[in-house]
C-alpha cells in the first residue's frame, strides 16, 4: 500500500488526534510511536504520523528528531508531508515550532506553507491572525499558567515571528470566506511578497475543508489536526484513495484504568468528576521528589481493586501547588521524575491484566507508550472530538485512548469505557 501522506506530530497525544482526523474521513491510518528502528507491517495503512516526544526539548534534538522522522517517510515514498503541533500553539518564544518547521522546509527544498492550528471542534478559532480557546484570546485562557509552555500572546503573527527569521504573514478570514480559489490566490500573493509562513483564518469546519483543498499543491503543511480535515478529499480526487471504513473498535476485554498527569483545567475537572463515585489515588509529586516509594504504592491500592471496575492514578493539581514544587526541585526535575512513576505504574498495571488504559496528558501518554514498549498503534474509533480509541501493534496488545490534557467532556473516562463496553461504532 503507497504511503500517500507522511506526519510528524510533536507529542503522543497530538499524533493520535491526528491520526483520528484522517480516520474519520476514510483514510486508514497507522500511529507510530518514534522513527521505527526495524521494519513495521504497515499494513492498508495510506497515512502514517510518526509521534515524537519533541514539544518542549531542546530545540536542536527536536529538530534532529523530525528530520529522522522525515527522512523515514521519504523513504517510504510518503507523497505530502505534515507537520503537526498543538491547537493551542503550545512553544516558547524560541521554539520548537518555528525551527522544526524551518528545518523541514530546508530539507524538502520549499519556500512557503502554511500554518493553522486552528481545531473549531475543540473550540480553537483563529481570526485576524489571533488565537482564540473557546470565547477568550489564547492569551486569557488556562493556557496562559501552562507548566512548560506558558501561552501569554494570543497574536500567532507574532509568536511565531519570534521563533523564525524568515517572513511570516497572514491569510485574512475573508479570504476563507470567499473559498478555494481566493485562498490559492493569497497564498500566491504572500508568495510574491516574500512570506515563507502564512497564518490562516480559520472558524469553522468549512474552512479548514476550503484550506485543505487550496492546500492540495503544497509539499509541507503545518498545524493541528483540524487543518488535515480536507486532505483525504484531495486524495479521492487525485485517484489516490479510495472510499473504506478505516476505523474499528478494539476488542480487549481485561481490567481498566487511567493514567492522568495533566494538570489542564479541562483534566482536572474529568479527575473530580471521576472521583465522585470511582476509586482514585493522588501522586504526591513532593512525595516522589522526596525518593517516596509512590509507584509501589499506587500499585498496591490498584491491584485489589481492578476485579470491581476500572480506577484512576493522578497526578494533576492545580497550577499553583504545581508551581511551588517546580520552585523548589525544578520544573523539568518535577516532570521527568513523575513521568517516570506514571510509566513504572503503566508497566504494573498491565502486567496484572490491564489491557484498557487511558493516558491523560501528552507527557502521560508518551510515558505509557514508552514504559510499555509500544511501537505503533491502530486508530480506532473515536471516543470524544480529537481522542480515538486505539490499539497497539506489536507484542503487547492493548486498548488506549492518548487524551489531549485539554480535550474530552467531564464525563470523558466513564464515557469512553462504557463505548468499549457497548462497542459502538
Amino acid at each position: 500500500m503507497t504511503i500517500i501522506l507522511g506526519c510528524i506530530a510533536d507529542d503522543f497525544t497530538g499524533a493520535t488526534d491526528l491520526a483520528n482526523t484522517l480516520v474519520k474521513q476514510g483514510m486508514p491510518t497507522i500511529q507510530l510511536i518514534g522513527v521505527p528502528k526495524v521494519n513495521i507491517d504497515l499494513g492498508d495503512a495510506q497515512a502514517v504520523v510518526i509521534a515524537l516526544k519533541s514539544r518542549t526539548i531542546p530545540a536542536k534534538e527536536a529538530i534532529d528528531q523530525s528530520l529522522a522522522a522525515l527522512a523515514w517517510l521519504q523513504d517510504h515514498s510518503a507523497q505530502q508531508f505534515f507537520f503537526k503541533y498543538c491547537s493551542t500553539f503550545d512553544s516558547t518564544d524560541s521554539g520548537n515550532i518555528g525551527p522544526v518547521t524551518d528545518a523541514l522546509m530546508e530539507s524538502l527544498g520549499e519556500d512557503f506553507t502554511i500554518v493553522c492550528p486552528a481545531f473549531p471542534t475543540n473550540g480553537r478559532t483563529i481570526y485576524k491572525g489571533h488565537l482564540f480557546v473557546g470565547d477568550e484570546l489564547l492569551s486569557d485562557s488556562g493556557m496562559r499558567n501552562h507548566p512548560l509552555t506558558p501561552m501569554t500572546d494570543s497574536n500567532l503573527v507574532r509568536v511565531l515571528g519570534r521563533q523564525t527569521s524568515q517572513k511570516v504573514g497572514l491569510i485574512e478570514y475573508a479570504s476563507v470566506i470567499n473559498g478555494e480559489k481566493a485562498v490559492r490566490a493569497a497564498y500566491d500573493d504572500l508568495h510574491q511578497a516574500g512570506v515563507r509562513y502564512a497564518i490562516v483564518d480559520a472558524i469553522g469546519d468549512p474552512d479548514l475543508m476550503t484550506i485543505g483543498a487550496a492546500s492540495a499543491d503544497l509539499k509541507l503543511i503545518t498545524g493541528g489536526s483540524g487543518v488535515a480535515l480536507g486532505l483525504p478529499e484531495n486524495y479521492r480526487i487525485g485517484g489516490l484513495l479510495k472510499d473504506t471504513v478505516a476505523a474499528r473498535l478494539p476488542n480487549q476485554k481485561g481490567h481498566q484504568a487511567i493514567l492522568a498527569g495533566s494538570c489542564s483545567i479541562r483534566t482536572r475537572k474529568q479527575v473530580t468528576v471521576w472521583q465522585n463515585n470511582r476509586p482514585a489515588f493522588k501522586i504526591n509529586p513532593s512525595a516522589v521528589m522526596e525518593g517516596e516509594e509512590v509507584a509501589k504504592k499506587a500499585i498496591a491500592w490498584a491491584v485489589p481493586l481492578l476485579d470491581t471496575g476500572p480506577i484512576l492514578i493522578y497526578a494533576s493539581d492545580e497550577p499553583e501547588k504545581v508551581a511551588k514544587v517546580q520552585a523548589k526541585y525544578g520544573s523539568k526535575e518535577v516532570g521527568e521524575k513523575i513521568e517516570r512513576v506514571l510509566g513504572t505504574i503503566a508497566n504494573s498495571l498491565v502486567n496484572n491484566g490491564v489491557d484498557r488504559l487511558i493516558a491523560a496528558g501528552g507527557e502521560t501518554s508518551g510515558a505509557v507508550v514508552k514504559a510499555l514498549d509500544i511501537e505503533a498503534l491502530r486508530i480506532g474509533t473515536e471516543i470524544s472530538p480529537g481522542v480515538p480509541w486505539t490499539e497497539s501493534i506489536g507484542a503487547v496488545e492493548i486498548a488506549l485512548a492518548l487524551k489531549s490534557g485539554n480535550f474530552g467532556e467531564d464525563n470523558f473516562f466513564e464515557n469512553a469505557f462504557d463505548i468499549l463496553q457497548r462497542g459502538d461504532a
